[in-house]
């Protein structure tokens, strides 16, 4: 039996639907402890409003919890807020907090109290506008746990996708496609799908840039001249990698029934398939870090917030992903 493990589930955005996910987990019970790091009055409030019974049991450092709470119940790291919050508005005077919230969780996985760490969606523009220099949980955590290349993988049931190039505008993709690049991404990939998944010998397919692959050449030389020549020193480091492949064709049963991931170039190239197949029950994992964190696939829903009428599935996945990562750690 695998010993019970406590894990931090970070809220995000205390006007979005960060803290309702947090109550509607909290109706069913989990395998492992779960410390919400929020405050307190915030999701006592949101219960109300929600019309939900939940038991809120306060715990802190030197008092984590040793058994999963009961349904009904969550364990709260009280984390408090700066100023009252009202469902879907935007208050920047809350942009300290959600990132002491997101600190406070992280420094627990580094410290060793928290195995991995679950994260809501949080509101960018709300934090730069309190004059918060911030692009996002990946970049944050990045710097916090001094991590020089972290990698966005998105995964769902049966399909994981990671990005060479993330939040990139479509006429700097190609200049961004280098061979070191393709190289680094790929080595983080591989290492985490065998050191946080317990994948033995993992199977790659990589897109490549050009459509039909740049059919030798006539569509575009990247693949021929920058990916083909990286994947072929990867190969010779005992990476299973098998492309450059049309990604028109690649994202098939035939292809993907054999494979344990997928390495595509860019955001829109892999992330449609991966939303198609599983939008709502597919999870944001951020590779490299030396801590676990997995996150939900949507943004903050601010009207929907506090309305009940949200999908709790994606962070049910989030919750599992990070088990599994936890209980494949080595």
């Amino acid at each position: 039996m695998i010993e019970p493990r406590i894990f931090a589930l970070t809220p995000g955005e205390p006007a979005g639907i960060g803290p309702d996910l947090c109550l509607l987990m909290a109706r069913d019970s989990q395998p492992h402890p779960i410390v919400a790091v929020a405050a307190r009055t915030l999701l006592e409030e949101r219960a109300r409003q929600l019309g939900l019974n939940i038991q809120l049991i306060s715990v802190a450092p030197g008092a984590w919890p040793q058994q999963p709470a009961q349904a009904g119940s969550l364990y709260v790291w009280d984390t408090p807020l700066a100023t009252a919050v009202t469902p879907g508005q935007l208050d920047k005077g809350n942009a300290a907090y959600v990132l002491n919230t997101l600190t406070r969780a992280a420094q627990g996985c580094i410290d060793g109290d928290f195995a991995g760490m679950i994260t809501a969606p949080v509101h960018k523009g709300v934090i730069n506008e309190a004059g918060i220099a911030f692009s996002g949980h990946t970049e944050f955590l990045a710097e916090l746990t001094h991590t020089e290349q972290v990698v966005m993988m998105l995964a769902t049931r049966g399909l994981r996708v990671a990005l060479v190039t993330t939040h990139l505008p479509l006429k700097d993709v190609a200049a961004a496609i280098t061979g070191e690049r393709v190289k680094r991404v790929a080595r983080i990939l591989d290492h985490d799908l065998r050191s946080k998944f317990g994948i033995a010998r993992p199977r790659i397919l990589v897109c490549g840039l050009n459509p039909h692959a740049g059919e030798g050449g006539h569509l575009g030389r990247e693949e021929i001249e920058i990916i083909e020549p990286a994947l072929e020193q990867l190969r010779a480091e005992g990476m299973t990698l098998i492309g450059p492949l049309p990604a028109d064709t690649l994202f098939t049963p035939k292809h993907l029934d054999n494979c344990d991931a997928v390495l595509a170039m860019y955001h829109d190239q892999g992330l449609p398939v991966l939303k198609f197949k599983g939008f709502g029950a597919a999870v944001n994992v951020t590779l490299g870090l030396p801590i676990i964190r997995t996150s939900v696939d949507h943004g903050t829903a601010l009207d929907l917030a506090g309305s009940g009428n949200i999908d709790s599935g994606s962070l049910q996945v989030a919750l599992e992903t990070a088990y599994q990562m936890a209980d494949s750690r080595r």
